[in-house]
């Protein structure tokens, strides 16, 4: 029986807030970052931080709370918490004994160069290298950034022709996205299936994530790459930039970025790269974030549109030329028919029993079909029918009938007597697993097996 993960999508706040203070401080010294931070904070806690941007005293907490309803306490307490955490302010005691709040300097000082300029440019833009010969318009970027990115989810579900780097294999099974066993290749897992089932946006974040995790094993300077990122994402949409003064470690970041279709350069050595629609996203809106898609979810490769029919009699029709989707549906069905614009699966107790077997559930198979039923299925109430969505529901708990327990066993007990001794006493404990009276054999767990034997010998020696 296999464990059921859920996959855990940090926003950008959550992510900051695990940071220590040393590097949220660094962190701050760049304009563009704090701006990114800005952004993302809540209503009030913005009304809170330009109330605050240009006090040089601290404020104190009773004047602080007097700017807010009694009935919005709760949303009060939620920004303090929030501004605290974050490190964007701090308590500071004032004249008289009072506690007060005032922001933190470095990142007052860089908010205000981010909203009222000066300062040194966040990013060298190409114009110094002269016009690119090869430059490209905004459709391209977009067409290039979702052709990379489609090909690491198709390397995912294993469609064959999608190879991606070592480097990025390894990053997808240290993310626990798809696992590697000696001599075989990588396949999906549970918490992989999810992955795919997120929106563009969130699958991009939560992969950097997993990327920013590793920074350090690389060598690599976490503010820099994290400032660099929140940098792109004021870029400005079909404009080069020149890679003039990056480090080696940022020029090797560059790359992987270009790898996951963050970023277009035209070679490895090229000396400018144009940003694309994915990296200029990738900052904004990911507080929204979460293990689970909407009903609004992009589908790569097919539009926004439902392309999935479900009949009573197991079979789908996708209706899409999309690998990946294709790929997507061969996960838990068999391929019976492939036309230009369509394909027909058929799913099958086999098929869906052996993606369960690979770590997917039979509720996030029904959720794939449910978020992908294509507008005619829509009209329909419920979208799909119950004989499909009950039948693998029903296949799933075939396979995980028995659950399975670790444990000790003791028996051969040479009395009755001392065979219920043994079974109260681990009784007692909270550590009896299974017992069988009649045979005088029982099961404890490993936790309360150390116990039970040193119970057992001290039972032995006074008798």
């Amino acid at each position: 029986m296999k464990l059921r993960v859920q996959l855990q999508c940090k926003n950008l706040h959550e992510y900051l807030r695990e940071l220590s203070p040393d590097i949220l401080d660094r962190l701050y010294n760049h304009p563009a970052t704090c701006l990114a931070v800005y952004r993302e904070l809540p209503s009030l806690a913005k009304n809170y931080v330009m109330r605050m941007l240009f006090l040089d005293q601290p404020l104190p907490q009773a004047a602080l709370a007097l700017w807010v309803k009694v009935d919005s306490q709760k949303d009060h307490d939620e920004c303090v918490s929030v501004l605290a955490g974050l490190r964007l302010w701090h308590s500071q005691q004032l004249q008289g004994g009072l506690q007060g709040y005032i922001l933190n300097p470095v990142f007052k000082d860089n908010l205000r160069i981010a909203l009222l300029g000066g300062g040194k440019a966040w990013a060298d833009e190409g114009s110094s290298l002269g016009p690119d010969r090869h430059a490209r318009d905004i459709e391209s970027l977009d067409r290039y950034a979702m052709e990379r990115w489609e090909v690491i989810l198709q390397f995912m579900v294993g469609s064959p022709g999608a190879a991606v780097s070592q480097d990025l294999a390894q990053l997808l099974v240290q993310a626990g996205l798809m696992k590697s066993e000696a001599g075989e290749a990588p396949y999906i897992t549970s918490a992989g299936f999810q992955f795919l089932l997120l929106d563009t946006t969130s699958q991009l974040w939560y992969f950097t994530l997993q990327y920013l995790k590793t920074a350090q094993s690389r060598a690599m300077d976490l503010v820099e790459i994290l400032s660099f990122l929140f940098q792109l994402s004021f870029s400005t949409l079909g404009r080069d930039y020149s890679v003039e003064g990056m480090s080696e470690s940022l020029l090797t970041f560059l790359q992987h970025l270009r790898e996951f279709g963050l970023v277009f350069q035209r070679k490895r050595k090229s000396r400018r790269y144009y940003p694309t629609r994915l990296a200029i996203t990738l900052a904004a809106g990911v507080t929204t974030s979460s293990s689970s898609s909407s009903s609004s979810i992009s589908i790569p490769g097919t539009g926004d549109a439902g392309f999935i029919v479900v009949e009573t009699n197991y079979r789908i029709y996708a209706y899409t030329d999309s690998e990946l989707q294709i790929a997507l549906v061969a996960l838990f069905s068999e391929m019976l028919y492939r036309f230009p614009n369509v394909v027909v699966a058929h799913v099958t107790r086999e098929s869906v029993q052996q993606a369960i077997a690979n770590g997917i559930t039979a509720q996030q198979i029904i959720h794939f079909l449910r978020t992908r039923a294509h507008p005619v299925m829509l009209k329909q109430t419920p979208v799909l029918p119950p004989t499909i969505t009950d039948q693998i529901q029903l296949w799933e708990l075939e396979r995980d009938r028995l659950q399975f327990t670790e444990g000790v066993l003791y028996n051969q007990f040479l009395s009755q007597a001392d065979f219920e001794v043994l079974r109260d006493r681990a009784q007692g404990l909270g550590c009896l697993v299974w017992q069988d009276v009649a045979h005088r054999v029982m099961v404890v767990s490993p936790l309360g097996h150390s116990e039970v034997k040193r119970f057992w010998k001290r039972q032995k020696s006074n008798t």
